[in-house]
């Protein structure tokens, strides 16, 4: 968790659990967002992070648990008295409505002057680089621009937490990562809390200050993206960000593990010996090289095989090392110089030892 300081959190979520009938859709959370954080809930469908989301912004409510915005308990509280926004995946923009009347109209709504709300709604479509589209209509704009006015009409009341229930899904991957940039820009100059759910991993890592990692309707770990990243909490979360080699093994001693195919390897961990392990390897963290190429101070960190597949990316090369039983996947260097093997050459693999991590089942 971040430590706010003497600062309220945006979000606390204390003990909360969520069923339906007989189903646990979250599990007994704890969770706290800071005040003007960009926060990712990630996980797989099913997992329980846009229940969260929807219990945050009161579409529904906790079966058990404590719900604070700013330090206020909102658990009971219907989403028209909550100081929170949504924005979903379905922009549900008014068709028949001007991009400004769409943006203002929850201003009317709250009885705000004509006049006023159309200038705090024509602000906040400059704000979203909108501002001389106010008199087009919905259907007249691309999916990026409809995305932009959901943005602002969610923004145009001043919520202090702005929630995101996967709102890039409907879009193409490049106008999809274009869009992250904006958000995150936004966010910044806004000062506001966005919590952002998305099933996408290279999308949390992207734009979000912290992630939490859900499944099955439980929280297994919550930190910034390169903690999730490249320290896992546990087998699943390693194999769920990016991609990565899982090499199943027992625990030796407090210095060594034993992989499965028998070879040894220098792999410090604090789990007791006789434990069964995994170690996640990330491909672009191995080298590889001819057999009996490996440097002398990562012997203790390295295997041999051989070559099974090769695939060409342009950037990059993807190899296949087959080690006894094991495919090990490996991102080499394809830039133009670097040695580059082909299907059935025997090789050696070597990483860093600050490169693997060692997680528990």
């Amino acid at each position: 968790m971040t430590d706010s300081g003497n600062t309220t959190a945006a979000v606390t979520i204390s003990g909360i659990t969520k069923r339906f009938g007989d189903v646990v859709a979250v599990d007994n959370i704890d969770l706290e967002i800071a005040d003007g954080e960009f926060f990712a809930m990630l996980g797989p469908s099913g997992c329980g992070k846009t229940t969260t989301l929807r219990m945050i912004a009161g579409l529904e409510f906790p079966s058990e648990g404590s719900l604070k915005i700013f330090g206020d308990e909102v658990g009971t509280l219907p989403p028209n008295k909550r100081p929170v926004n949504t924005v979903f995946q379905n922009y549900a923009l008014f068709p028949h409505m001007t991009v400004l009347d769409n943006v203002s109209f929850g201003l009317r709504m709250q009885s705000t002057k004509k006049r006023e709300a159309a200038s705090r709604a024509q602000e906040m479509l400059d704000l979203v680089q909108l501002g001389e589209m106010s008199a087009r209509k919905p259907s007249q704009l691309s999916g990026g621009q409809q995305q932009r006015v959901a943005l602002a009409r969610a923004l145009v009341n001043k919520p202090k937490v702005l929630l995101l229930d996967e709102p890039l899904g409907a879009l193409d991957l490049k106008l999809r990562q274009e869009m992250q940039t904006e958000l995150k820009s936004l966010q910044r100059n806004l000062g506001v809390s966005f919590v952002f759910v998305t099933h996408d991993q290279e999308e949390a890592m992207a734009m979000s200050d912290r992630i939490a990692v859900m499944n099955e309707g439980k929280l297994l770990q919550v930190g910034p993206p390169s903690e999730i990243y490249e320290r896992p909490a546990n087998r699943f979360v390693a194999d769920f960000i990016g991609q990565t080699n899982l090499l199943d093994a027992t625990v030796e001693d407090e210095d060594h593990i034993i992989l499965t195919n028998g070879d040894r390897l220098r792999a410090p961990s604090p789990h007791r010996p006789g434990t069964s392990v995994a170690m996640s390897l990330r491909p672009e963290a191995i080298s590889i090289g001819e057999r009996g190429s490996t440097p002398a101070e990562h012997e203790a960190t390295s295997l041999v095989g051989q070559v099974e597949s090769v695939t060409y990316l342009g950037h990059a090369i993807d190899y296949v090392v087959k080690i006894g039983w094991i495919d090990l996947e490996v991102r080499g260097d394809a830039t133009a110089g670097t040695r580059r093997f082909s299907a059935g050459d025997s090789v050696s693999v070597w990483w860093d030892r600050t490169s693997d991590w060692v997680v528990a089942d």
